[in-house]
């Protein structure tokens, strides 16, 4: 449909005193009629008789055979008298009744004829396999579209005639089969009219409603949205009469009475859906004829389709037979309970088809005694629902139910992967591939593959490591940036019955060597990048001869690779594969020395990438997913390998670049992100655009999202869910939350009432000295100081042996460490997590602090990452990275906050309304006593931040990088100064305290 072009304003007129929202969509309007037009019409006194012009003759006899008589005088005066008082009677009619409904307009939705009747009828019973559903326009000389056709000329087009007949109908046969019944009272003709007018009243009266609250700015005709409503009257007639047929006679009870009942509601909310689909879900326009662009975001366009579920399905359904207004109020009273809780449409429809059924037939009942039970049953079946929603709500019964079996699904998928010796993940992408065949598998700038051709080249791939001497139980190296073939290759790894090692492509030297010994492979694939290569040839000869690891370009790896045939390799290969057995080395990040590696086992992979077998995935086939988090790293690596395993396609960035990253999330057309650690934060800090909500992302998945940019990022960008996991690269301790809405929002994990009595003495939180490291233990007992769950501490978790942990590759001092004995009882075993997080009486959970960051200050622990938060939320911090610095002549460790300060602010940054800030939301303790303002902000590869130079550098202005500036402020100061070496000399020689 046409929308209308806005030209310049009028001059002089007055300006424009509220913001013009950016996200809400101008959409089709509903106009079914045209306004009403002067017509040219000859009769008797018609008002709007065109006048003659000058130089028109008169006709000689205008009134014919009476002309005589009307020229008499007298005749002549009441004549005009009588005219001009029909045309002000008239203009009153117009004036008052068409304030309300519009005459003209009413005539077209009665411009019906017999065919139309006809095949209306039967698009209301059977609209399955009707198409089009879009409605027809007149096209004016300019060629544009116009006004909706007539509904003698367009059957999508709403009518008047069905919807008032059917109402009609309704009424005489409820009335007539309670007559056969011996139930007939004369007042049931006008209750059962009163009740059936006053619901489609209040259903138009819930669209409107609805439409406001969704910002659906629309000027839809009244008659419209009275014709939709009125077709259901179509499907509860037939229902009634072939029920009444079927039976013979004895109601419209038993299997019959549910079978028609079910199909005409289906089939009246199936109709409504399609119908309706157009006003709810307009779709976005670029079209410069048709105006500015009007933007819907993906989160207000997932609204806008659950409302109108829920008014097809749910409300428009809703038969007015004897429905009292407290079985409505009940249903309406659910709806927005569920609507609010987010627990999905079967509870709407189980309760919405009671209340139906019940209303359907209550003509065979006593009336009074009909109201009484309908308006009892809504009610106690509303609020029961509306209880229950609630406490599932508090509890988390429901997600935990959904979890257990999921988990559970998982656990039977893999016995019978184990069974069939199919456990290789490698049978799980092919079962995608032959299944999406040439739809598209890979997004990239570099290229795309569909399904099939990723499933012929990474045969290919598999055939040249093959000729490589790769062999079972093999790990290659793999030193590469994000690319398709990164996924490639690792499948095809998968296929021989190998695995990669993910080598960080930014180390070298040392670092390198070490990741590459600890694998033990003996090839090892590079990137063709310059920056890598030079790394790689830095210490080639060591890694060539010390190592006697072979080194091969992947440019000429692959000009060998796309000329060998793409023969898939035998299942032999793959038939020995245990679940112990790594499906990827991963590595730590190293931040507190050299990375460990930590084998990926193929059992815990599997169950990641079974969730849609198992029922517990977000996602669905059409589904797009970018992901250009780096691929060594658990996070960016895995989510992809998840992606390809389950058939959804992978959109590939290269690296990640706050400029480049939504350009490339709308050019592929994604809908779910991955990210890690502080990239919401850095995407957050770019200025805001226009464009911020032009994108498709329904969800986003990862870890790290700090507190202080959830609801910020969530919210600008038009995300409506995200799923945040907290684990490690060794994994024995995970969490996830899956979050839509603000109950969740912030949180790392959930567990309901089931999963913390089933967990409670398996993930335990206990006291520990944050000097040392060590468990704090009872001097009486010996045993760990077990902390209340809403207090939190390091997170212990009860293993029932060393197996449960794969331990670090090749390093089995470092395993040793993880692990610590007689804890609660002699002989008991638990891991460490090394992180603390706390529980809220709810079942949420919420990081603290990594083992090493909590620092001691004046005796009190302190939690960096809730100093990081609170910092973090001040205007015109982009990033706080909180650490502790040791003073001289001072115990313990003082507070010290590295902070990126907006460039567009940093010189009118203010510091004293910064020390307020945290004055107000931190005990005094906590309060950092130096700031760094940094330069550059202070990630590592992975996005997450690297407290450990700024720990060893401290604040000593000898060693701190010129480019950045620490300030201070004592205790009774009432901002930030800068601190200079003369500061740090008298805390050096005892002449400050702090």
């Amino acid at each position: 449909m046409q929308r209308p072009t806005y030209g310049q304003p009028p001059p002089n007129s007055p300006p424009l005193h509220h913001p013009v929202p950016q996200h809400v969509s101008t959409v089709p309007q509903l106009r079914s009629p045209p306004p009403p037009v002067p017509q040219q019409q000859s009769g008797y006194g018609n008002p709007y008789q065109q006048q003659a012009g000058p130089g028109a003759a008169a006709p000689s006899h205008a009134f014919g055979a009476y002309g005589g008589f009307m020229n008499d005088q007298t005749a002549q005066m009441g004549f005009q008298v009588g005219q001009t008082a029909l045309k002000h009677g008239q203009e009153y009619v117009e004036q008052n009744f068409n304030r309300y409904i519009n005459v003209s307009a009413l005539k077209h939705y009665f411009d019906v004829s017999n065919s139309y009747v006809v095949n209306k009828l039967f698009l209301v019973l059977f609209p399955w396999r009707h198409k089009p559903w879009s409605r027809k326009q007149t096209i004016g000389p300019n060629g544009q579209e116009g006004w909706f056709l007539p509904p003698r000329e367009d059957l999508n087009s709403p009518d008047m005639y069905i919807p008032v007949m059917a109402f009609v109908t309704y009424i005489l046969l409820s009335t007539l089969l309670a007559g056969l019944r011996g139930a007939f009272q004369p007042e049931l003709l006008g209750y059962t009219a009163s009740a059936a007018f006053a619901i489609v009243f209040l259903e138009i009266l819930g669209l409107k409603l609805g439409s406001y609250l969704l910002s659906i700015s629309n000027d839809s005709q009244l008659l419209d949205l009275v014709a939709y409503s009125g077709y259901k009257f179509v499907g509860i007639i037939v229902t009634l009469v072939l029920s009444e047929i079927i039976n013979r006679g004895q109601g419209t009870g038993g299997w019959a009475g549910w079978t028609i009942f079910g199909y005409t509601f289906l089939a009246n909310a199936f109709f409504l859906l399609r119908s309706l689909k157009y006003v709810l879900l307009p779709e976005n326009s670029t079209d410069n004829s048709r105006g500015a662009m009007h933007t819907v975001a993906r989160s207000q366009k997932n609204r806008r389709t659950q409302f109108l579920f829920l008014y097809s399905y749910i409300v428009q359904p809703e038969t007015p037979a004897a429905v009292c207004y407290a079985g409505l109020a009940g249903s309406i009273a659910v709806v927005i309970a569920a609507s609010v809780m987010d627990l999905g449409a079967p509870v709407y429809l189980s309760v919405h088809s009671i209340s139906l059924y019940l209303s359907l037939f209550a003509p065979e009942y006593d009336r009074y005694f009909a109201d009484m039970a309908l308006a009892a049953t809504a009610a106690v079946v509303a609020a029961g629902t509306t209880a229950a929603m609630y406490i599932d709500a508090k509890t988390g019964i429901g997600a935990d139910i959904t979890a257990l079996k999921g988990f559970k699904r998982g656990g039977k998928i893999w016995e019978e992967a184990v069974k069939q010796k199919r456990t290789s993940l490698y049978y799980l992408w092919e079962e995608s591939a032959l299944r999406k065949g040439n739809e598209e598998c890979i997004w990239s700038r570099e290229g795309c593959y569909t399904w099939t051709q990723a499933y012929d080249r990474i045969h290919q791939y598999a055939q040249w490591f093959l000729s490589q001497g790769v062999r079972p139980g093999d790990l290659v190296g793999v030193y590469l940036q994000n690319s398709p073939d990164f996924m490639l290759i690792w499948i095809a790894l998968w296929s021989v019955g190998s695995a990669p090692a993910l080598i960080n492509y930014n180390l070298a030297g040392e670092a390198l060597l070490h990741c590459l010994k600890i694998s033990g492979a003996t090839l090892l694939l590079v990137d063709s990048d310059p920056a890598l290569q030079a790394r790689i040839d830095e210490s080639k000869s060591v890694i060539e001869g010390e190592l006697n690891m072979r080194c091969v370009g992947l440019e000429e790896a692959k000009s060998v690779v796309v000329t060998l045939p793409a023969q898939r390799p035998g299942d032999e290969l793959r038939e020995n594969l245990k679940g112990s057995d790594p499906m990827c080395l991963l590595y730590t990040s190293g931040t507190t020395g050299l990375p460990k590696g930590c084998q990926f086992n193929t059992d815990r992979m599997h169950m990641v990438c079974s969730q849609r077998k198992a029922g517990t995935s977000r996602t669905v086939d059409s589904d797009r997913w970018y992901d250009c988090m780096p691929f060594y790293h658990g996070t960016g690596g895995c989510a992809a390998l998840n992606v390809l395993c389950n058939g959804i396609t992978l959109c590939v960035g290269k690296k990640f670049s706050t400029s480049n990253f939504w350009v490339e999330v709308r050019d592929s057309r994604s809908t779910w992100i991955t990210y890690v650690g502080e990239t919401a934060r850095y995407l957050l800090a770019a200025p805001p655009s226009p464009l911020d909500l032009q994108n498709e992302v329904r969800g986003m998945n990862g870890n790290g999202l700090r507190p202080d940019v959830w609801i910020k990022f969530r919210d600008r960008f038009g995300i409506t869910e995200i799923v945040e996991f907290f684990n490690s690269t060794e994994g024995v301790f995970g969490l996830v939350n899956y979050c839509r809405g603000d109950y969740l929002a912030t949180a790392v994990g959930h567990h309901g009432i089931l999963r913390r009595r089933l967990l409670q003495k398996t993930f335990v939180p206990v006291r520990g000295d944050t000097g040392t490291g060590d468990l704090i233990r009872d001097p009486k007992t010996g045993f760990a100081i077990r902390e209340p769950y809403d207090v939190g501490g390091e997170m212990l978790v009860a293993v029932p042996s060393k197996k449960a942990f794969q331990g670090y590759h090749n390093n089995p001092d470092a395993t040793e460490k993880k692990f610590i004995r007689d804890v609660f009882e002699k002989g008991d075993l638990w891991y460490r997590s090394g992180d603390a997080l706390r529980r809220t009486d709810d079942g949420r959970w919420f990081f603290l602090d990594r083992l090493g960051d909590t620092f001691r200050w004046k005796g009190e622990n302190v939690s960096t990452a809730e100093v990081s938060e609170v910092i973090g939320s001040f205007p015109g911090v982009v990033e706080a990275n909180v650490y502790g610095v040791q003073l001289p002549n001072h115990d313990g460790r003082a507070g010290c906050a590295a902070i990126y300060i907006d460039p567009a602010v940093r010189g009118t940054f203010d510091y004293a309304a910064l020390l307020q800030h945290t004055r107000t939301r931190l005990p005094k303790y906590a309060v950092p006593i130096f700031l760094r303002v940094v330069e550059n902000m202070t990630p590592i590869h992975n996005n997450k931040q690297n407290k450990v130079p700024l720990r060893e550098e401290g604040v000593d202005p000898t060693k701190v990088y010129k480019g950045d500036e620490i300030v201070w402020a004592k205790a009774s100061e009432k901002t930030y100064v800068p601190f200079t070496e003369s500061h740090w000399e008298s805390l050096n020689s005892g002449k400050a305290s702090l």
